[in-house]
């Protein structure tokens, strides 16, 4: 069906925005993130800029796509003024998703291997947790093509459904199943003396611990975890209802994402101050000290084990499938592809450059897929984060702030926002948005 008949229902668009917010950085990256930072203090500066930074571009994405109807290329080109067509070059953001691809499916390919070894025994001691994962991570990246290749054949699965039976069928369904693991962890973490612990370092503020470093994290992350500047969240929204309220689903979609992220984080340090675990152990937080500490559960801590990997195998795949669905909208809307020939090219394109990836990562492979110090994996990442979403969020603030015109822009939110909240808002797009992120491009690039 094409992408410009088929239109998503209003819980259908909410839900397949959070899937497109929600993804490993909040079940992986915030917590150990939080924890390397201090806890308290850091949440507050994330939660803060989330609500000034990371809600107004999300919903400026959201108008872009509203208004063009089309992919990112043609959305731009359709809303620029005349002589400004220029601006089209500006949807080109959704390639930025392929890029993610190319490593993040590979993470979600950890995660699978992670449901295994839930199965077939957890590690009992750091050292042996360590092992698996370095084992996994350098040694055994036959093992890691073929999780790599179950990622990509579930999101090629969903998106040949097209946006209702594909997308949003399997955000209705996922979602909801996230939150559902994610509560039930919770309840069960409850239990624990360790959960009193965690809420105190989630959310007493200790300013003693908040780093000019810390506050660069903590707005960063806030702006990334919605997916911002790539393009999915502008694709989603071309799908959208005629009269559909930005405003309410922009804000909707934020607190999805952002208490998601908060969950994890008070179920992960639970479960770590219950067993005398640390929380600042950095990106090993869930692959090497989570492991061991569900080991001590026993069986329990098996069932438990599997049920986290679910849920960060769901939290990475809805994400994912946001990632694609940019590229295949263009395909099809541009170059007039089927979309079961714009999928299959998606797909092998990331599945291809995936496999460089992690060969560059790989012991007697990575000396040929090594550009500095760098490996192709830390190259690819590393434009992303430094360049390629920062680059988006720029572009979609200017964009709106402005490119686009006013009268467009109120036409969209004033009716939900009212005109002093819209006035705050389009303030942050025109002035905030864009200089927080410039200044967090250059300190990316600094390191």
């Amino acid at each position: 069906m094409n992408q410009q008949v088929a239109k998503f229902s209003r819980i259908g668009f909410v839900l397949s925005a959070t899937g497109a917010a929600v993804g490993l950085g909040n079940i992986w990256k915030f917590p150990y993130i939080t924890g390397v930072y201090g806890g308290g203090a850091f949440v507050l500066v994330y939660l803060v800029t989330i609500l000034l930074i990371g809600a107004s571009l999300l919903i400026a994405e959201m108008v872009i796509g509203k208004r063009g109807q089309k992919d990112c290329v043609s959305s731009f080109e359709e809303l620029a003024p005349a002589g400004k067509k220029g601006w089209k070059y500006a949807g080109f953001m959704l390639f930025t998703g392929l890029v993610i691809m190319t490593f993040y499916s590979v993470v979600i390919g950890w995660i699978f291997y992670y449901m295994y070894i839930s199965f077939t025994g957890l590690p009992v001691t750091i050292d042996d947790a360590k092992h698996i994962f370095d084992n996994l991570y350098a040694h055994a990246p036959f093992m890691q093509i073929v999780f790599h290749l179950l990622s990509v054949v579930f999101v090629a699965v969903v998106l040949l459904g097209g946006i209702k039976k594909g997308i949003e069928k399997t955000n209705l369904i996922l979602i909801p199943f996230l939150l559902f693991i994610l509560l039930g962890l919770l309840v069960y973490a409850m239990n624990f003396d360790g959960f009193t612990q965690a809420v105190h370092f989630m959310f007493a503020p200790d300013f003693s611990k908040l780093s000019a470093e810390a506050i660069i994290r903590a707005v960063g992350h806030s702006f990334f975890t919605l997916s911002i500047g790539i393009g999915s969240i502008m694709t989603y929204a071309a799908a959208l209802p005629k009269h559909s309220n930005l405003y309410q689903a922009g804000l909707m979609v934020a607190f999805m994402d952002t208490l998601i992220a908060l969950i994890a984080g008070l179920v992960i340090f639970s479960f770590l101050f219950q067993f005398g675990g640390t929380p600042d152990k950095g990106p090993g937080l869930v692959f090497v000290s989570l492991p061991v500490i569900f080991a001590k559960l026993g069986v329990m801590g098996q069932g438990i084990a599997l049920v986290f990997f679910l849920a960060m195998a769901v939290a990475g795949l809805t994400s994912a499938i946001s990632l694609v669905e940019p590229s295949v909208m263009y395909l099809e809307d541009r170059l007039k592809w089927r979309r079961k020939k714009a999928v299959v090219w998606s797909s092998l394109l990331y599945f291809v450059i995936g496999v460089l990836v992690i060969f560059s990562i790989s012991d007697g492979y990575k000396g040929l897929l090594t550009f500095g110090k760098k490996s192709l994996f830390d190259v690819l990442e590393f434009s992303v984060d430094s360049f390629l979403m920062p680059l988006g969020g720029i572009l979609i603030a200017i964009f709106v702030g402005y490119v686009m015109k006013r009268d467009i822009v109120e036409g969209e939110l004033l009716g939900h926002m009212g005109n002093a909240v819209f006035k705050i808002w389009y303030f942050s797009i025109r002035y905030i948005a864009p200089l927080a992120v410039l200044f967090l491009a250059y300190n990316a690039l600094k390191v």
